[in-house]
C-alpha cells in the first residue's frame, strides 16, 4: 500500500491506464483472430476488407504503445503474404 499522497496518485493513474491498455490489446488481438478465421473462410472480398481493418487497428495500437512498431510491421507483413496466398488459391 502506498503512503506518500503521490504513490496513491500513481496507483489511480496506473490502474486506469491498465484497463486502457488491455482494452486496446484485446481489440487488436480480437482483429488479428477475425482476419485469420477470414483466410480459412476464403471470401476474397472479405478478405481485403478484414486486411485493411485489421492493418489499421494494428497501426493505431503502435501509436497507442500497446505494440512495438517492428513487431507491428511483422504482423503486417505476415498478414499481408497469408491473404495474397489465399487470394491467389
Amino acid at each position: 500500500m502506498p503512503n506518500h499522497k503521490s504513490a496513491e496518485k500513481r496507483m489511480r493513474q496506473n490502474e486506469r491506464r491498465k484497463g486502457i491498455n488491455r482494452s486496446n490489446r484485446t481489440r487488436l488481438r480480437t482483429e488479428i483472430k477475425k482476419l485469420r478465421a477470414a483466410i480459412t473462410g476464403e471470401d476474397a472480398g472479405a478478405l481485403q476488407t478484414a486486411l485493411s481493418q485489421t492493418i489499421s487497428t494494428i497501426d493505431k495500437s503502435v501509436q497507442k504503445g500497446v505494440l512495438h512498431r517492428n513487431a507491428a510491421a511483422r504482423y503486417k507483413s505476415r498478414l499481408t503474404a497469408r491473404v495474397n496466398q489465399a487470394g491467389a488459391k
